[in-house]
């Protein structure tokens, strides 16, 4: 005969004066476990998924955030430079960056 222990949290053993006193009255010890309702929504599988995406898609527009905010910063260093630098040519052509003031 195997030996099964009840589930949850309890103590592995029966108190030797509640174990006596059965024997000696016959009266059956009755262990009470203490468990949760398995009709209950287990809400943990739904919402770490959800975080896990949540999570990947803020990433995202955090990403995206930062390539619009290089690209505009590219954007102006590279006017500044042009609006410095005046015309430039390479081989007889000539390339005007910006506009003159004048």
């Amino acid at each position: 005969m195997t030996h099964h222990d009840p589930p949850g949290i309890i103590a592995p053993h029966i108190p030797a004066d509640t174990y006596r006193r059965a024997q000696a009255t016959g009266q059956p010890v009755v262990i009470v476990v203490p468990t949760t309702n398995p009709n209950t929504f287990p809400w943990r599988r739904i919402l770490i998924p959800l975080a896990i995406a949540g999570a990947a898609a803020l990433g995202g527009w955090g990403l995206v955030v930062v390539l619009c905010a290089l690209l505009d910063a590219a954007a102006h260093t590279a006017t500044v430079i042009a609006g410095a630098a005046g015309p430039i040519g390479v081989g007889g052509l000539t390339l005007k960056l910006t506009r003159s003031k004048h």
